[in-house]
Parts: C-alpha cells; structure tokens; sequence
C-alpha cells in the first residue's frame, strides 16, 4: 500500500488574505506537479464543491492565477456535459423518472466528456476545440454555434463539477432514504441504487485520469439550500422571461443533490480539501502527499 502523508493548516482570518491564501496554496500545488515531471501532456485538475461554494468562481480565478504564470489552461464545468433534454427523458422512461432532472451521476455525457479531453490532450498548437456549453435557462445543451473555442493545447484541464471525485456509498448507506423526495418517489430504491453503479463504473474511470483534485467543503447541508436560492435568483435575473423557482420547487431540486452532497462531505474523496465558512470564506485546509516547489 502506498503511504500516504497528511499536511494540514488554516488560513488568515482575514476575509480577502484568506482567499488569496487559498487560491495560492492551490496553485503551487498543480504548479509543483507540474514541475513534477508530468508535464508531457496536459495535467487534468478536478475540482469539487457543493452548489454555490465558489466552485465556478475559485477555478476562474485559479485559470487566471495560471496563465499570469505563462500556463495555457483550459477551464470547463462538468456541468457543461449534462445529457440533453430529450435523452434525460429516455432515461426517465427506461431506468427512473427522477433521471429527468439534471445533476446527479448518470445525466452526464461522460462520452463526450472523454472526447474532449482526448482532443485537448492531443491538440496542436494550431488546432481549435470546441467546448460543450449548457444553458440552464433552458435545462439544455446550448446549440454548437455558441460553444467558446480553445486554440492549442492546454498545459492544465480544469475540471470543476460539485460530483467530481465522488465515491460510491456503502450498500447499507442506500438502504434508507435521506428525504422526502426519497421516501415518496424512490421507495425501492433503484433510483439512488443507479446513481451509486454510475460512479463505481464511468465516473470512477473519469476520477481515475484526474491528477489532483481540490475540494472546497461546506459546513452544512443547509448553507448548500441559502447558496442554491442565490445561485437561482442571479439565474433568474440574467434573463427577464425566466422567474425564479419557488420555495417549494428549490427544494425538490435540491433534494436531488442532498444523498451526495452530503455522502461527499462526510468522505472528502480529494487531495486537497479546504473547508469554508457560511460566507464561503477559506477557513482551514489538508492536503495529502503535499509538494513543496524548490
């Protein structure tokens, strides 16, 4: 068995200094595996958070961070391959209705996810990759039209998704439900039972060709629900026809994240796991097999 060595520490009490001190903590160590020798081929980075923990807003500003550095880096969210529409109401009617609603392990398009990581991986300096964009004003993958192109080949792929390095749960772990929504619409639980034999099967091979891993942890499930009501009035503010979900429809959607999101907390399946406050701020980190740059 391979050892494994645990550092750990906290970050400025300072609000600002707490998140610059994270942002760089993270970058020195994709730099420093870099340095590492595996810097032949693009370094693919996962990065984890609950909905609304500045996962999205910290890999942007770690891109940023990077390329001052003189890094090329490629940033998508896994959000961005979410099955269609249409296919997620196949897999409504063949394996479970809750698989209509985006999110959990097993709406994903992970095929195309594995295609474009193989072009960025083998991009020339030349060549343009289109990027999956999904719009979620229209619970849809937005037309190819409007997909970002990157030019060349990245030195890092980031990954962020609130699911990535997700491990699946214990069989006893899926013998109960954690909500509502499990108790009334997943009473025999081939629901929940599908969503674990999705990350013990392609998602397990996904986090397997991950070189690091981040993960930012919230202190509770219920920050998660104040984070996702934000998260949803900006979604609806950026486009006047479409109005906010209700209280009760928030809910139901957040309740098909709360098993994972709350399995991920107890786990912390990451190299790098920094916990946040209620305000998202930094708070303390622990990473294993830390690498310190000469």
């Amino acid at each position: 068995m391979k050892n494994v060595s645990v550092s750990e520490g906290v970050f400025s009490p300072l609000f600002d200094t707490a998140f610059d001190e994270a942002d760089a903590l993270i970058a020195e160590q994709i730099e420093a595996r870099r340095d590492n020798g595996r810097d032949l081929r693009p370094l693919i980075i996962g990065f984890s958070g609950s909905q609304g923990s500045g996962k999205s807003s910290t890999a942007q500003r770690l891109a940023a961070r990077l390329e001052n550095g003189g890094l090329a880096v490629a940033v998508r969210s896994l959000d961005d391959f979410y099955l269609r529409r249409e296919d997620r109401a196949v897999l409504g009617d063949t394996e479970h209705p809750l698989l209509t609603t985006r999110g959990v392990p097993g709406t994903h398009d992970l095929a195309l996810l594995d295609d474009i990581i193989a072009r960025l991986t083998q991009a020339g300096q030349d060549s343009l990759t289109a990027l999956p964009t999904f719009d979620k004003t229209i619970d849809d993958r937005a037309p190819k039209a409007h997909w970002p192109v990157f030019r060349g080949r990245p030195d890092i792929i980031l990954l962020e998704g609130w699911c990535i390095g997700a491990r699946p749960q214990p069989a006893h772990a899926l013998r109960g439900s954690v909500n509502a929504l499990e108790e009334v619409e997943d009473v025999d639980g081939v629901w929940r039972n599908y969503v674990n034999d999705q990350l013990a099967d392609g998602y397990a091979r996904l986090h397997r060709r991950l070189d690091f891993t981040v993960m930012l942890r919230a202190p509770s499930f219920e920050c998660v629900y104040g984070w996702r009501a934000e998260q949803e009035a900006k979604l609806a503010r950026s486009d006047g026809s479409n109005a906010p979900m209700t209280e009760e429809q928030l809910g139901r959607f957040i309740a098909h994240y709360e098993r994972l999101t709350r399995w991920l907390m107890e786990d912390a399946p990451a190299d790098l796991v920094i916990d946040i406050a209620s305000d998202r701020k930094p708070l303390r980190w622990q990473i294993k097999n830390k690498i310190n740059r000469l």
